[in-house]
């Protein structure tokens, strides 16, 4: 496929729109907690499934369509998985219970699925040649990590003057005009020889992330003595032993997993996972710790977590010439014990910490976190085959999401089982109440409104004090799994670092077919 540099940026531009809708999206709603609390009761459990339910079902979908989009055209399931977007946003801004809301939210994962793996592909086949499509992607690494952390941002701005609904809707103009754009500038493309799609692969990749990640979500929550925790894991673990089986022995699989031989790809799947796991947890209880504890306003709190948005832009457009200078090898270990220190900072907040304190690590975190997405997501797509690059891409973007969804079920587990196990309730309080307040921070929060100042003031200094002794443990726990992370990241790259860095630096004569 030929284009002028004309057609590939503004590409480019349009594949950037998509990305940076379903980044924001992942995120938007942290700031939507408090007020979601108030409006629909959610329970504990409930308020994790609104949170992580997107995440969970955009991970376990990735691969089938990234798949999917090599066999039918990544263009076309691009505009189709938009329209669907928004058609679940609709139903998502005006959920009229928790249920609804969970529902909307999945179905917003299905959708996001379909655009995701598309739009790495497409910037594959739009720029054949290696150093330019290292830039692109920077940009394209930038837009993903930007949105998500613009997400509190924007979601501050909209809930300071609307209702938690609204945090939707803002999709809808953005999703119309992708549409409109898409279909006029993007091209067309897909594997010439695609093979048969199979559904038995697609139901056990489904089952098995679905399976496995609610195990560890249920089991971080409650422990592993309920029934379902242990069965769900048995049965997920089948599902993805069955589905790793399946794709050796399938003449076009749906998933090769033999590029995991090839160490790059392997060290930038466990980076994104890992990277994420830490930072989507951190930031969903950072944006509580902000409205709850501090008293922030949804705005401010948004504008709170600002720099993480900056470091975000500024680490996916330096990827390029970092690892030119440094190596992909330093430049992927180097950012993950970058954003381990960050996050370990947290393991010393306070209720009176200085912001300075909190600014700074969301610099970092989100500095080295632009780097690792970004680099991760190239030196994914250098080790696949470029006919095979939507399932490559789909591995990555797996990756983020599944990451994004562990974290908050992971995190907010952590963090709610010490808040609720540190909670002391004052004596004379309602049962029911009691267990209200038990639940959540948010949950709490409400209680003491309708409690008399004597039993609601000791009770919200209760839950405060027990909520951040949780941000502290999660956020230790966060910094040492990505220092744990960089140090096996560099195992894996050992003697790689110069190849991949020539990746990034030479030009490379291969074109893609439409």
């Amino acid at each position: 496929m030929t284009t002028t540099p004309r057609q590939r940026w503004t590409g480019l531009a349009v594949l950037v729109l998509a990305v940076t809708v379903v980044a924001l999206d992942a995120t938007v709603l942290s700031l939507a907690i408090p007020s979601i609390s108030e409006t629909l009761r959610p329970s504990g459990t409930q308020l994790l499934w609104i949170g992580d339910a997107y995440s969970f079902v955009l991970a376990g979908l990735l691969v089938s369509m990234g798949a999917l989009s090599d066999r039918i055209g990544r263009k076309r399931l691009l505009l189709t998985g938009a329209a669907a977007f928004g058609a679940a946003s609709l139903l998502a801004a005006y959920a009229p219970g928790p249920g609804w809301l969970i529902l909307a939210r999945a179905l917003l994962g299905v959708a996001g699925a379909t655009i995701m793996p598309s739009t790495l592909s497409l910037i594959r086949a739009l720029f054949p040649d290696d150093r330019e499509r290292a830039t692109a992607i920077g940009v394209w690494g930038a837009a993903a990590t930007a949105g998500a952390a613009l997400g509190p941002v924007v979601g501050g701005v909209l809930l300071e003057h609307f209702w938690w609904g609204s945090v939707f809707l803002l999709n809808i103009p953005v999703l119309l005009l992708l549409l409109v754009l898409g279909a006029r500038l993007l091209p067309e493309s897909r594997d010439p020889r695609p093979g048969r799609w199979d559904v038995l692969s697609v139901a056990l990749s489904m089952t098995g992330v679905i399976g496995v990640v609610y195990a560890i979500k249920e089991a971080a929550a409650h422990g592993v003595a309920r029934w379902d925790v242990p069965l769900a894991f048995v049965l997920g673990a089948a599902a993805l032993t069955a589905f790793v089986r399946n794709q050796l022995r399938l003449e076009t699989p749906l998933l090769d997993v033999r590029l995991f031989r090839d160490r790059r790809f392997t060290a930038a799947v466990l980076a994104s996972l890992i990277a994420l796991v830490g930072l989507s947890g951190v930031v969903f209880v950072t944006s509580q710790y902000l409205q709850l504890v501090r008293g922030f306003g949804p705005l401010r709190a948004g504008l709170a977590e600002l720099p993480a948005f900056v470091g975000a832009v500024a680490g996916g457009l330096l990827t390029a010439r970092l690892v030119r200078r440094t190596g992909a090898r330093a430049a992927l270990t180097g950012c993950l014990l970058a954003m381990g220190l960050g996050m370990g900072v947290l393991g010393w907040l306070q209720q009176d910490t200085t912001y300075l304190l909190l600014a700074a690590s969301f610099l970092l975190v989100g500095t080295a976190e632009g780097v690792v997405y970004t680099l991760g997501a190239d030196l994914v797509l250098g080790a696949a085959p470029a006919d095979k690059a939507g399932a490559a891409s789909a591995v990555s973007e797996t990756a983020y999401e599944l990451g994004t969804a562990l974290g908050i079920a992971l995190v907010g587990s952590v963090v709610g089982s010490l808040y609720a196990g540190g909670l002391a309730v004052p004596a004379g309080t309602d049962p029911a109440a009691a267990a209200r307040a038990g639940e959540s921070l948010g949950a709490a929060v409400e209680t003491a409104r309708e409690l008399p100042a004597g039993l609601a003031e000791p009770l919200l200094a209760s839950a405060r004090e027990s909520f951040v002794h949780g941000v502290n443990t999660a956020g230790l726990l966060a910094g040492a799994l990505l220092v744990g992370a960089a140090a096996f990241a560099w195992w894996l790259l050992r003697g790689l670092s110069a190849a991949a860095a020539a990746a990034v630096e030479q030009p490379a004569p291969e074109k893609v077919g439409a």
